[in-house]
């Protein structure tokens, strides 16, 4: 892949452009990145020390999933102190040091905020629990019984069951839209706003550069609590109650919009910071624009089209790329095919044995995309879905569904660092998910220095994104091209790119109609930078363009 004298032209484009737009963003999941005090999960000083290989990749910023103080009944998505490092993470010294080291290496430091519920250990919880009129009484979501003992409506929670809990201290119910342990907080209130900005002070205080916002259209629901309506048939078999509904109720209410327009205005009074929303089940697309419209909102948004896709096609780029066309007002896309949340993409969408051609494939596709990009941690290496033992499953949603669903403990298995050194690597004691031995085999250091490998063609391919303003930026129209070919164009003041791929098993003649194209990346680690196009493209390969001056 030859892009040399390219990388500094694109970062000068970019240079007085808002920072996120485009850019390229590593996710951390702190649990199972690095153990630096050998108790088998990893911490913030696990993470400063392997930061450097972070910053090799040549990402803009880093994504650090929650390590506040947490029971851990789903691993720090349940706050019980927004404002506190949980212990097994460190300290929030340890998070200050993370801060300033990852912005002497010139990356940016995004982080999760869960305004949608807490811990039913947060105090904000326990004192609504304790009595109808105590001073948080009405912080999270509250209703009585039904004539007969039963729940206030139909809702139903994402990880199974009822969306509603008793609690004998009010001798009402309580609404979760995920564990029981997650009680939803009342996002209409305007003194859990006030709060919830004030958390978005202190960590903006301590110099974080933007918020992933989790599950954020579940911050608000009906009042009325009115039953969420049955949904349609599919061809695909529901494996939670929660599918079997439409979502009209219990999330997206219409307020949501009046908030996030608070916390913009905050974080615009703080300069250049990032805020992009992660949107689940319902109508996303629609939501991600809602979200993002205009310059009061959100940055960005991004919803679960590839995450949760089973396969990788051209109706599914078309589909989901195609929604996003620049028009008047619209805002700016993010995308993730693996992360901590969906089982990874090699293994979702290929199980033949050319995996690595197939990651490398990928990683060019990714970074080819109009839109920012979450690059998950082990993506760069290629790292298959990991086989967990039943035995050592932790999710709550994987054990309570097995073996129907992959879950999600396969996607957080910890990070191979040294290949054939105990838990390769990432501790010296066993670790709280155990390691693949097919990681192993793709571990850092086995990747490192080869040109040849996933690892290395992941930093070109990062590259090759940043030394070209229209793969940043620019446009995006699809080329007619026969499946399972995907082909567009990429463009920007006067750059043109055309990002081809080859999606299928076998493979195909294409060419373009305009033949001028100089070959500037491919994924075919045959093919020297020089090459034509090519006539035939193989099967599961890619390759990008440039239209001459």
């Amino acid at each position: 892949m030859n892009i040399l004298g390219r990388v500094s032209a694109g970062a000068d484009a970019c240079a007085d452009a808002e920072w996120w737009r485009g850019a390229v963003i590593y996710q951390i999941y702190p649990r199972s990145f690095a153990d630096s005090n050998r108790d088998g999960v990893g911490d913030l000083a696990g993470i400063i020390a392997n930061l450097d290989h972070v910053a090799s990749l040549g990402v803009d910023g880093i994504w650090l999933s929650p390590f506040f103080q947490s029971p851990m009944k789903d691993f720090g998505y349940d706050v019980s102190d927004y404002c506190a490092v949980d212990p097994i993470f460190g300290s929030i010294d340890d998070f200050d040091a993370l801060v300033a080291r990852a912005h002497a290496l010139g990356l940016k430091v995004v982080i999760d905020q869960v305004y949608s519920h807490t811990s039913d250990e947060h105090p904000w919880f326990t004192d609504s629990r304790s009595a109808r009129g105590a001073a948080k009484s009405d912080w999270y979501i509250w209703a009585d019984a039904r004539p007969d003992g039963t729940p206030p409506n139909n809702w139903q929670s994402v990880f199974g069951g009822p969306a509603w809990t008793w609690d004998a201290r009010r001798r009402q119910y309580y609404l979760h839209n995920f564990l029981p342990g997650q009680p939803q907080l009342n996002g209409h209130n305007p003194a859990v706003q006030d709060a919830l900005l004030d958390v978005a002070r202190f960590w903006l205080d301590r110099g974080v550069d933007g918020f992933r916002l989790d599950a954020i259209n579940f911050a608000m629901h009906d009042p009325a609590l009115t039953d969420n309506p049955v949904a349609p048939a599919t061809a695909q078999p529901h494996t939670r109650p929660f599918d079997f509904q439409q979502h009209i109720h219990n999330q997206s209410h219409p307020d949501i919009l009046k908030f996030l327009g608070r916390l913009r205005a905050l974080l615009d009074s703080y300069g250049m910071r990032f805020t992009v929303a992660e949107i689940g089940a319902g109508d996303a697309q629609r939501e991600m624009k809602a979200f993002t419209a205009g310059d009061g909102l959100l940055n960005s948004a991004y919803g679960f089209t590839f995450l949760n896709a089973l396969t990788l096609d051209p109706p599914l780029l078309r589909e989901a790329l195609g929604a996003w066309r620049g028009g008047e007002g619209e805002g700016w896309p993010s995308w993730a095919f693996s992360n901590h949340d969906a089982p990874r993409h090699v293994s979702r969408w290929y199980q033949g044995p050319e995996r690595d051609a197939f990651a490398r494939m990928t990683l060019l596709l990714l970074m080819c995309l109009r839109g920012n990009v979450f690059l998950y941690q082990g993506e760069e290496l290629g790292l298959p879905q990991a086989h967990v033992p039943f035995d050592r499953l932790q999710d709550p949603d994987a054990i309570a569904n097995w073996p129907e669903t992959l879950g999600r403990d396969g996607a957080r298995t910890p990070m191979p660092w040294v290949g054939g050194a105990p838990h390769s690597g990432f501790s010296t004691v066993e670790p709280w998910l155990p390691v693949d031995p097919v990681h192993d085999a793709l571990a850092v250091d086995a990747q490192h220095a080869k040109p040849e490998s996933t690892l290395a063609f992941a930093r070109r391919a990062v590259a090759l994104r940043a030394a070209y303003p229209a793969l940043r930026g620019g446009s995006l129209s699809f080329a007619d091209a026969p499946e399972p070919i995907v082909a567009f164009e990429r463009a920007a003041g006067g750059e043109r790119m055309l990002c081809v791929f080859n999606l299928g098993a076998d493979d195909m003649a294409w060419q373009p109609a305009e033949p001028h194209w100089q070959l500037v990346a491919t994924s075919d680690a045959g093919t020297p930078p020089e090459a034509p196009l090519p006539a035939l493209l193989p099967a599961m390969t890619g390759y990008v363009a440039v239209m001459p001056a």
